[in-house]
């Protein structure tokens, strides 16, 4: 039914958004080389995340059939900006700003969160002539 949608994606907004906050501190936390390489944790943090939260949407929340290549690549490109956003203002706000990189990261999925329903439900998963 298409009004459970948004309660839906809630649901997996949450779980990727604790998935998403879990994977990069522990990558810090579990890979000692990663302390001081925390652009490497996030690229990793980011790849993985991205592939758990395609899964979720399309699965979970949108539940379209085929197109996963158009889809993913109309999901891959809306993080891909926020990941290039996400690397120029990381460093500049974890040395010039001292920011801690935890907390930092925190700011960043605030701000996707509302920007990606958005997104997801008129982009990437948008229904075609059909239910979705």
């Amino acid at each position: 039914m298409r009004g459970e949608r948004p309660l839906r994606y809630l649901l997996a907004g949450a779980a990727n958004t604790a998935f998403g906050l879990a994977i990069y501190p522990l990558l810090l936390w579990s890979v000692p080389p990663l302390h001081t390489h925390y652009l490497i944790a996030l690229a990793l943090a980011q790849a993985i995340s991205l592939c758990f939260a395609f899964a979720t949407y399309k699965l979970g929340v949108f539940r379209t059939r085929g197109n996963v290549a158009r889809e993913f690549g109309a999901f891959s490109s809306f993080y891909l900006f926020n990941y290039a956003a996400n690397w120029a203002a990381l460093p500049l706000l974890v040395e010039l700003g001292g920011i801690p990189p935890i907390v930092a990261q925190l700011g960043f999925t605030a701000l996707l969160i509302v920007g990606s329903w958005f997104w997801h439900s008129r982009v990437t998963f948008r229904s075609i002539g059909g239910l979705a």
